[in-house]
């Protein structure tokens, strides 16, 4: 069986002990009983992690994290958030402010057109799906009926007729 960890003196026995009290939830709570357990019950990280109910690489990555880092390491941010964007956020918003000047003046704005101006703004080719993803993401939606059919008028349909998108 491995010994124990050991933890680097970033506060003392009674500042630990009153940090683990000053616990805003349950997984703050968890995490720092972690360490307390280990600074005081010299008990291993299997043993821990079956006491407090936690996984043995959790109890690894906590105690790894405060020798580095100090207290404030296992305040976690999380890992949500945007991975795989094609614009950030910012960006998205001002293409879609110019998209929203050409509807304004009267052109009717579909997804397939976003799509081609989206892979005119990124210069390569992107799914449909990323087009409908952009809008959903910014509250686009359609609103009403179109005044006349596409195919009625021929201006319109052949701004439409496009063969590829990118």
């Amino acid at each position: 069986m491995k010994p124990p960890a050991k933890l680097k003196p970033w506060l003392g026995e009674l500042e630990l002990l009153a940090w683990l009290r000053e616990s805003k939830d349950a997984a703050e709570q968890r995490r720092r009983m972690v360490l307390w357990l280990t600074h005081f019950g010299k008990w291993n990280s299997a043993a821990i992690a079956e006491m407090v109910g936690v996984s043995q690489p959790a109890v690894w990555r906590w105690v790894s994290q405060y020798n580095l880092l100090g207290p404030e390491a296992i305040h976690r941010k999380g890992r949500g958030g945007r991975r795989r964007g094609h614009l950030s956020e910012d960006a998205e918003r001002e293409f879609l402010r110019s998209l929203e000047n050409e509807a304004v003046a009267g052109s009717i704005l579909t997804a397939k057109r976003v799509h081609v101006a989206l892979c005119k703004q990124l210069g390569r080719p992107v799914s449909l799906g990323s087009a409908y993803d952009l809008l959903h993401r910014h509250q686009w939606r359609k609103i009403g009926p179109r005044p006349r059919h596409v195919k009625a008028d021929p201006a319109v349909h052949a701004a439409f007729k496009k063969t590829s998108p990118c």
